[in-house]
């Protein structure tokens, strides 16, 4: 789904190597997940039920809109 490239590839990229270990294990239960719960997540239309997962999720999204608007 582009919608989720667009979060997770650069966060993947910049981000992902400056984990720690944990946090490392919890992207990767994050990639998991099935795409439409992901979608959910990441629009803010549902929350994970997993604490893992909802602490990624945010760590994400928080990355993303710390980012330059683009126009």
């Amino acid at each position: 789904m582009l919608e989720l490239d667009i979060l997770l590839v650069p966060f993947a990229r910049e981000i992902y190597p400056t984990l720690s270990e944990d946090d490392r294990q919890r992207y990767v239960r994050l990639l998991e997940c099935e795409d439409a719960d992901l979608f959910a997540w990441f629009m803010e239309q549902e929350e994970s039920q997993d604490k893992d997962i909802a602490y990624m999720v945010r760590m994400i999204l928080d990355r993303a809109r710390s980012l330059p608007a683009v126009h």
